[in-house]
């Protein structure tokens, strides 16, 4: 049986790779492992594998063939971006097509009076806002990786970034998606104006690319703000930080960017970036109002007051445009600066209520202890988005056992405060545990028929996001025997 289902998987390779070949161009079809090695992983590259073989498609007809191909051979289809997701959630199918959407950067038009762009799904985040820029119009959404990140991934992840919290979340920004379902039928959802029925938009922006692969997006532009300055508060303890994060919100100042750093990250920052923070701070903010000149004096003078009466110990105002700057480079320098001080580390993604920030800082820095393992973190605190980056070393066997271990208990509190186990990572692989936690069986069940009904076949990038319902009372089991009596003491650990 095993050397004939070996045969079978040899015929049907043979077969997917001849009819490719009708499809794409030669050189766009990758097939050996060295051809493939660059696209087994996303961001997240403990969780590997190599696909059946590897395809980059150059326009939506190529696509639309590709993915009816795969329905007809019943072969799984994974679509992929520029690769900087940090949840396994574009790791390829062993036994599947990898869709590389990279070819397809095309930025198709700008349309200046409307405040559009449509592009395809290819393009980089940040070239839509350097493309739209000689008419005073920006895009919004900047995730930290907006430098490499693809507007594709954007939409399968909902990616967020600095500016999520005055101007929304990817799925605040996308005006309509283009492109197939999982038989390769063309579909548009969305438009210029607001429609009747239901709201497809929000179910495909952060599916994670089960739903429908996107070939065409049109993105909101807005203005680029005539005034912007940007603060840097710091703190000498970082529950303070996590109040002043609340107290803002509360005084109805809703700031253009609101993040925070700890010492950790604020030190790998600063050696990497050289931006100016104080490297003996317990935790700093940087606060950037935008608008008009009157609106940004008075939200300026409002937040000095609300700083002053939550203990900030110092405050700087960036002198100019490129001071200002270097503050974001600082922040945005995040991820790679803790790269250069840890030789791994495990970066996490949870949400939770302002309100609980000083909480759950305090309880993760109680599980560093407790683990042994440094954290860093560097949050989207304006909306309580959270990522603690775990440093260990992923050669010292156990490690890493012992980081996703921690990492699942960071995800749990958050769901304890009522939050969320992600804010613009996704789900993909890595929390799949966690969903059972903050999810019933029915809430599951639910979302299997959702999946059901657009890709009756389950093809598109299967085994992710939603997990099976047979294994949710094993995770919930697993989870309820993660008790802290249970865990290895520090000196025990590897």
């Amino acid at each position: 049986m095993a050397e004939a289902a070996t045969h079978t998987d040899v015929r049907l390779r043979h077969t997917l790779l001849a009819r490719l070949r009708a499809i794409v161009e030669a050189e766009f079809i990758l097939s050996t492992r060295e051809q493939m090695k660059p696209f087994e992983c996303d961001g997240l590259s403990v969780y590997k594998a190599l696909p059946l073989v590897t395809v980059l498609p150059g326009n939506a007809k190529q696509v639309q063939a590709i993915i009816r191909l795969c329905a007809e051979l019943e072969i799984p289809l994974v679509t992929r971006g520029a690769g900087t997701g940090l949840s396994a959630g574009a790791q390829p199918h062993p036994e599947g097509v990898l869709l590389v959407m990279t070819r397809m950067q095309r930025i198709l038009a700008i349309d200046k009076d409307r405040q559009t762009a449509r592009v395809e799904p290819g393009v980089r985040n940040l070239a839509i806002s350097e493309a739209a820029a000689e008419f005073g119009l920006f895009y919004a959404p900047d995730p930290s990786s907006q430098i490499a990140c693809s507007i594709g991934g954007n939409i399968a992840e909902n990616a967020g970034g600095v500016h999520c919290l005055k101007y929304g979340l990817t799925v605040h920004n996308i005006i309509q998606l283009k492109g197939f379902s999982a038989e390769g039928e063309a579909v548009t959802i969305g438009g210029a104006y607001d429609s009747s029925g239901f709201n497809l938009m929000a179910l495909v922006i952060g599916s994670e690319g089960m739903l429908i692969v996107v070939t065409e997006i049109t993105v909101r532009l807005l203005p680029v703000p005539t005034h912007v300055e940007v603060l840097l508060a710091a703190f000498d303890d970082i529950e303070k930080a996590g109040d002043a994060v609340s107290n803002i919100i509360a005084a109805g100042v809703i700031p253009g960017g609101l993040e925070m750093m700890d010492n950790n990250a604020i030190r790998a920052a600063e050696d990497y970036a050289h931006a100016g923070y104080p490297r003996d701070a317990a935790a700093i903010l940087l606060i950037e109002i935008d608008g008009s000149a009157r609106h940004v004096e008075e939200q300026l003078l409002a937040i000095r007051q609300v700083l002053q009466a939550s203990g900030v110990s110092s405050l700087k105002i960036a002198a100019n445009t490129a001071e200002r700057a270097l503050f974001w480079k600082g922040r945005k320098s995040a991820f790679p600066a803790v790269g250069r001080i840890a030789p791994d580390y495990y970066c996490m993604d949870g949400t939770i209520p302002r309100s609980r920030l000083a909480e759950v800082l305090g309880y993760i820095n109680t599980l560093s202890g407790e683990y042994g393992f440094p954290v860093a973190n560097v949050f989207h605190a304006g909306d309580g988005n959270l990522h603690p980056l775990i440093l260990f070393d992923g050669n010292i066997p156990g490690q890493l056992e012992l980081v996703e271990e921690m990492g699942g208990r960071i995800l749990e509190k958050c769901i304890a405060v009522g939050g969320t186990i992600t804010g613009e990572h996704g789900v993909g692989v890595e929390k799949i545990r966690q969903m059972p936690l903050q999810f019933s069986d029915d809430e599951i069940a639910q979302f299997h028929r959702v999946k059901a009904a657009l890709d009756p076949g389950n093809l598109l990038n299967p085994g992710k996001n939603i997990p099976l319902l047979k294994h949710c009372q094993e995770y919930r089991a697993l989870a309820s025997d993660l008790e802290p009596n249970r865990l290895l003491r520090a000196e025990e650990r590897p």
